[in-house]
């Protein structure tokens, strides 16, 4: 969340603008087809800036470092997620959370439970070191 409030003034302005779906006075959530032309304009080698004023933003509302803090995120939740990852929120109360696993294929979720059952078996070996490292301690100090 930006430290910088918005005025009504300047809430208003960013409401008025088709690529901004909500605004708040610390937040502004860009629209999912604005996020996506964003990164595909910054591909062909367009600057974050540029991108943004284009698409009718003042930078003296938004922030001179906004647009390219912005795109920076994009770009990291694109390449993870895919142009799916831009169109929902992936922060604050909007955020539908971690992808479920409802829709994962069955060797999907078999891949997932032997990585879980592998965990925890060096979990348990795990313990069952650390337990007996405790009972040789205890053996050495009753001596």
């Amino acid at each position: 969340m930006s430290k910088q409030l918005y005025s009504n003034t300047e809430t208003k302005q960013l409401k008025d603008n088709p690529n901004v779906l909500k605004v708040s006075e610390r937040s502004i959530t860009y629209h999912p087809l604005f996020k996506k032309a964003a990164i595909q304009e910054y591909q062909k080698g367009n600057f974050p800036t540029q991108i943004f004023e284009e698409h009718g933003f003042d930078l003296e509302v938004i922030g001179k470092n906004q647009p390219k803090r912005c795109l920076k995120r994009w770009r990291d939740t694109f390449e993870k997620y895919g142009e799916l990852g831009l169109e929902g929120e992936r922060r604050g109360k909007g955020s539908k959370g971690r992808p479920s696993s409802k829709n994962l294929s069955a060797e999907e979720k078999l891949e997932k439970a032997e990585a879980r059952i592998k965990y925890l078996e060096a979990e348990n070996e795990f313990l069952k070191k650390l337990d007996e490292l405790e009972r040789q301690a205890l053996k050495k100090k009753r001596k």
